[in-house]
This record gives C-alpha cells, structure tokens and sequence, in this order.
C-alpha cells in the first residue's frame, strides 16, 4: 500500500535508527526506498547492512543512487520508483512511531476524497521531546483541516517531509518537489496540494523531527539564500488572491525574511514584498522592525538577544 522514500545525504550516523523505525512498523504493506544523494560518508554502508540483517516489508526495499542534486531531487526519483499508490517520506535524521503507518492507513480509509495525509509530531531538542504547536483546537482529535488556517495560527508546520502520506496520482499531477528549492520546498508543495484537495490530519505525535542534528547539515539554518532557493521568493499567482493563503504568506513572510532584511540581500524583491503586507493584520512588533526602528538598531537588538541565548544555553550545561 505505501511506498516508503528515504533521502540520504551524509546522514550516516542518523539512519540506522530512521531504517529501523520503518522496520517495526505494525502495518508491514510497505517497500522502502532510500535514495542516496551522492553522499560521501559511509552512510550506504550502513543501509546495504541493515538490509542484510533485518527482515524485509512485504514490497522489499532497495537503493537508488544519484549525483548530488539535492532533496527534492532524490525525494521525486524515490516516487519514480515507486510501485504503491501512497507516498511517505522519512528523512535519514529523523524517526517513526511503530504504528505511524497503520494510523496513516485509518486516516486514508476514513476519508479517501483527501490528496494529503498528516499527523502531529514530536521536536527532539537536547534529548527532549515537544509536541510541535499546532494551530488546532485542544478538543481536535482526527478529520479534515483547514491548512491555511491552522498553519498561520502559529506558524508551526501543520504538515512535514517526516509526518504526511500523499497518493502518488497527487504526487505526480502536481509534479513533485520543484527541485530548486532548498528553503520551504515541502511548503510550496503542500500549499499546491491544498489548493486543490482536502486535508486529513489525526492529532498525534506519530514522527520525530531531529533538531539535534548539526545546523550544517539542516535546510532550516544561519545561511541566507538566493531568490530562487527561497520558498518565499516563489510566484504563486493566482494563490494571492486567497485570503486564508496571503494570511499565511505574510506571517511567514515577516518572520523568515527578517534575517534577509537586516543583511540588505534581495532588497528589491523583500521592499517588493513588504509594500503588499497588509500590516494591520499582524504583530505590531514587525512594523517596528521593518518601517519605524532604524535597521541598525534592530540587529543590535536581535545580536543581543541571540548573545542572551547562548549565554542561557551555556548555563544550562554547567
């Protein structure tokens, strides 16, 4: 029923326990596919031997290799071979609850008219589990979403590479992950898909999203991208006119483009932006940052509170 796709790139020391957590599923009508990303570690290695060692799902498992060419890349060759009609994702750093699968399957069964499957998950931070902050009413418990909605309530992803099932006649009509992309590519494709078709979400943590993982080696980090890397560069036309979706945008918009902002990089397209935010809609606090503070005292602000972090960081350790 589901085909599994696991990116890899230089994850050799997390995908072990990502394997294995696909492995114990209680529903075992799955194939499992990693797709190696040109890495250089030894982390094939590790795959070809788990492989050897543990039993195989009824659809098998096998690995696909590729020229460095990125996550959206492997992620769309993964689909291409796939023989399933459902598509879960698993990146190599992160982890399954055993029944992930079989409460994906409850939620396909109960509301088949859906184009995307999803469920709440854990942040793991220095060892320590979160439930992510969902947009949700405490009361929710399984059934259809408004994306948009629940997305722009707190800005936590309602839906991740780690915690949605799609159908592959979805995947393929909205031809994948634009592999351009580095920053927000699951974003941009989630936000296609629920354009067009209903959300079904079960409000259980059944996936662990890894923050312990070196910055280095996570999209979401210190490094400001180009214009076509960046999700909140997109063009998304006629989506704009949507009230609920340019809600969303410019929450994210203000939040993700601050950085950009105080480092002068894309001025043009950022003042662009800006001169569109219907302001009253949102925190008072962003139009201090971006039209009444000078930027120089706002990165002295924001380098203060970043020195604050490190130094209660450091503190906790001793």
């Amino acid at each position: 029923m589901f085909s599994v796709i696991i990116p890899l790139y230089n994850k050799s020391q997390y995908v072990e326990k990502a394997i294995r957590s696909v492995s114990v599923q209680t529903f075992q009508e799955f194939e499992l596919i990693v797709v190696d990303d040109g890495s250089v570690d030894n982390g094939v290695e590790i795959v070809e031997s788990l492989f050897q060692k543990l039993t195989a799902p009824s659809g098998g498992w096998s690995i696909k290799t590729q020229s460095n060419s990125g996550v959206s890349t492997a992620r769309n060759n993964g689909v291409k071979s796939a023989k399933y009609n459902y598509i879960a994702f698993l990146d190599a750093d992160d982890w399954w609850e055993p029944d992930f699968l079989e409460e994906m399957k409850k939620l396909i069964e109960d509301y088949p008219e859906a184009g995307i499957y999803g469920c709440n998950y854990y942040f793991v931070k220095n060892k320590v589990l979160r439930v992510a902050p969902l947009g949700l009413e405490a009361v929710f418990k399984k059934g259809l979403i408004n994306y948009l909605q629940v997305y722009a309530k707190t800005l936590c992803m309602p839906l991740t590479s780690i915690s949605v099932v799609v159908p592959k006649s979805v995947f393929t009509a909205e031809q994948g992950f634009k592999p351009n992309l580095k920053l927000g590519e699951d974003f941009d494709l989630w936000v296609r898909i629920a354009a067009k078709y209903p959300v079904a979400f079960i409000n259980k943590p059944l996936a662990y999203y890894n923050q312990d993982v070196a910055l280095s080696g996570r999209a979401v980090n210190d490094r400001l991208y180009e214009i076509h890397e960046h999700m909140l560069f997109v063009d998304y036309g006629d989506l704009m006119h949507e009230s609920d979706f340019r809600h969303l945008y410019e929450r994210l918009a203000l939040y993700g483009l601050l950085p950009y902002y105080l480092a002068g990089k894309h001025r043009p397209e950022i003042n662009k932006i800006l001169a569109s935010v219907s302001w009253s809609q949102h925190e008072y606090k962003y139009r201090l940052y971006y039209l009444i503070l000078p930027r120089r005292i706002v990165k002295c602000w924001f380098a203060f509170l970043k020195t604050g972090s490190k130094v209660k960081t450091f503190l906790k350790r001793i």
